[in-house]
């Protein structure tokens, strides 16, 4: 058996919306692991700030990605400062909620470009530096953060969401399937419950949540990194176009849809 099997020594990964929540969780759990990692956000501000709180082996990035235009240029400044790149996380995203008949068109855009689009057209731009660093033995990986609001509803009303996380699914793994031929594993991570800026109520309400939540608590960071340290080591490289629920058995293990 292979030693070393979550070991990150010696890669480099990009981490969008890498300066808070999930993003952040992650960045820590690579890092931690030996890599090192590039964190991207719209805020220089905060992603500056995240990486001085991470270390010397995390790099501020700051890029706004919600248009093909900003991935482009995202992926042309990664591309100069490291030709391969072993480890993509597309984690920005973002959520709109509002009543069906006042359902904005400009709350489904951007959370439709984010959420779905961008994710796509940044793997696009990096095609070429994650093929460079893959190989048979040590494929690079992409994992997309989907959420477990593309497998089952949840109660708000949040279309856009739901639609672009669980197209995002799906998209994963019709691109796995092209990708996988460059000897690059993409995947997902569908998170449930966890304290951030985006899940406001898990975070502002976390006992109250894990009341409805079957291990009966929020997810930690560990929970989070943990899954994302396997999918991108040597652990997950038999793992392909699969997006793993992490969410404490909300999405698999509660009867009915809500």
């Amino acid at each position: 058996m292979a030693l070393n099997l979550f070991s990150l020594e010696g890669r480099t990964a990009l981490v969008t919306g890498g300066s808070r929540g999930i993003g952040k969780m992650i960045a820590k759990g690579f890092i931690d692991q030996g890599a090192k990692v590039y964190i991207s956000s719209r805020k220089p501000g905060a992603c500056d700030e995240t990486a001085a709180e991470l270390g010397p082996n995390c790099i501020s990035m700051p890029q706004d990605i919600s248009t093909v235009e900003g991935c482009k240029a995202l992926a042309a400044r990664m591309i100069a400062a490291e030709p391969k790149l072993d480890i993509l996380v597309n984690n920005a995203g973002a959520a709109w909620g509002a009543p069906f008949d006042e359902f904005p068109e400009s709350g489904w855009d951007k959370v439709m470009d984010l959420n779905l689009k961008s994710p796509f057209f940044l793997t696009q731009a990096l095609h070429g530096a994650l093929a460079a660093a893959g190989t048979h033995e040590k494929p690079s990986k992409v994992i997309n953060i989907c959420s477990i609001d593309g497998i089952r509803l949840n109660p708000q009303e949040t279309y856009s969401y739901h639609a672009s996380k669980s197209g995002l699914i799906y998209l994963t793994r019709r691109m796995a399937a092209t990708l996988i031929a460059d000897n690059i594993v993409m995947t997902g991570i569908a998170p449930g419950a966890f304290a951030s800026e985006m899940n406001r109520v898990a975070r502002d309400h976390g006992d109250e949540i894990a009341k409805r939540i079957p291990s009966r608590r929020i997810g930690t960071d560990e929970d989070m990194a943990g899954t994302a340290i396997f999918l991108a080591s040597r652990a997950g490289d038999y793992v392909v176009g699969d997006t793993i629920a992490v969410d404490g058995g909300v999405a698999y293990a509660t009867p009915g849809g809500l």
